[in-house]
């Protein structure tokens, strides 16, 4: 039992086990986060932007502290909400909160149901991305930036509402817009959508306040924009021709692409006539003009033979780049095909697919919370982790950086957090630290 002084082992008597180790904590390497978060002024943000108004007596927990406990609680892989029970008392999370204690699950609970009282609180997290992109830019301001428009499922096991039947994925579920950075895998826009939502419908809605905001705020960047098929809208292509953006868009294949791609495909068979075993691929263009496009695009197109087969596959992209040859436009678009890779990470790093709550509208403020959290840790790894680490996926930091032993000692009015003299990852946090504290943020 716990309640003995100490306890052995019957494998071996003279190992023994107590309970008095002191303030331990598995999760010293937060303390980096906690450097990285003030940095950038987070904590005074969330309580100045989110519900700072509380009706109520005065709360324990502000709406901004509780925030941020739930977005370091996600970064340390924390998901489940009875884990704030958990980690109540770790000395780590209450150094980084800066409280004594860490707010219990039940008010947790109650915290993300005010998320999702009407449209407020969304937009005020909205509003909390947007100024923490404008601080990390102040850092590093990118060249340019590609919008990778996608949608993905969220299955829901429950009677959540406007959750779904989706045809493509064949579950039940919520079918959200994403649109991340090709670049730097920033999440730049992310809402919840009802399942049986298809994917274009209100794409132009959804795309227009985030190509506003870079025009406006960050002229200098280059935008450019890729989408799948799903995309393929008129109103997509009008909004990005009136904001200055160069997209490639795939379209389905219709009869009408096929003909105009003709001698394309023609010229592919004349070379599969020599050899039927090898692979060939041609590029070409064509102008177009859908019935419902109010003028003619170019359209670019790949037809290609894979090896050791006797079909033809054809790719149709319809772009306003008028100076890249054919086959820069087709393998600028084939790179979108690492978004996958950064919805992969936010639903199993991050844990995006909880969508727990009845409420469709809590769902949609909890997305934007764990989007904040993978955001902070992308710009993290990307500012000032050390070069080799800047690929690495969050778990493969959380054990190598984050899941770090520490002992607290009190000594008069100092904190010292003790790692283990042999610790593996010294020279990383080190390097780590040391970046954070080079960073100059500018803080409106």
């Amino acid at each position: 039992m716990h309640s003995l002084s100490e306890c052995r082992l019957e494998s071996n008597n003279n190992v023994k086990i107590t309970f008095d180790g002191g303030d331990l904590s598995s999760d010293g390497g937060l303390l980096l986060l906690k450097d990285f978060l003030h940095q950038f002024g987070v904590p005074e943000l969330l309580n100045r932007v989110l519900m700072p108004k509380d009706l109520r007596r005065a709360p324990i927990h502000r709406n901004g502290e509780l925030l941020l406990q739930a977005i370091v609680q996600v970064i340390a892989g924390y998901f489940s909400d009875d884990s704030a029970d958990i980690l109540r008392k770790d000395p780590v999370f209450k150094e980084i909160l800066g409280k004594k204690f860490l707010a219990s699950q039940p008010t947790m609970s109650r915290f993300y149901s005010r998320l999702g009282l009407g449209d407020g609180p969304a937009k005020q997290l909205e509003s909390i991305e947007k100024t923490l992109r404008k601080r990390v830019y102040s850092v590093e301001m990118p060249d340019k930036v590609v919008f990778d428009m996608d949608t993905t499922l969220f299955q829901t096991y429950g009677h959540q509402l406007e959750a779904a039947f989706n045809a493509h994925y064949q579950a039940i579920g919520y079918h959200p817009f994403v649109c991340y950075d090709g670049i730097t895998g920033d999440l730049l826009l992310a809402v919840l959508r009802g399942g049986a939502d298809y994917c274009c419908k209100d794409a132009a809605s959804f795309m227009e306040p985030l190509l506003k905001e870079y025009c406006e705020q960050y002229p200098g960047i280059k935008r450019y924009a890729r989408g799948d098929s799903g995309f393929a809208t008129p109103e997509l292509y009008d909004l990005f021709e009136k904001y200055s953006t160069t997209y490639v868009i795939r379209l389905k294949e219709n009869p009408t692409l096929v003909r105009l791609a003709g001698d394309i495909i023609s010229k592919v068979r004349a070379q599969m006539n020599d050899d039927w075993i090898s692979p060939r691929a041609e590029y070409g263009e064509f102008r177009y003009q859908a019935g419902s496009w109010d003028h003619d695009r170019r359209v670019v197109v790949k037809v290609q033979k894979p090896s050791e087969s006797f079909t033809l596959q054809c790719m149709f992209i319809v772009t306003n780049d008028e100076d890249s040859a054919p086959k820069e436009v087709i393998d600028h678009y084939c790179a979108r095909g690492n978004m996958e890779n950064f919805i992969k990470e936010s639903k199993n790093g991050f844990d995006f697919k909880t969508v727990s709550s009845l409420f469709m509208a809590e769902n949609a403020a909890r997305l934007q919370m764990h989007a904040i959290a993978y955001n902070i840790f992308n710009w993290m790894k990307r500012l000032v982790f050390p070069e080799k680490m800047r690929g690495s996926q969050v778990d493969t930091v959380r054990l190598h950086l984050f899941k770090t032993a520490v002992r607290l000692v009190h000594h008069g009015r100092k904190q010292i957090f003790r790692m283990a003299t042999s610790c593996m990852c010294k020279d990383d946090f080190l390097y780590t630290l040391n970046a954070i504290q080079r960073l100059e943020p500018q803080i409106e």
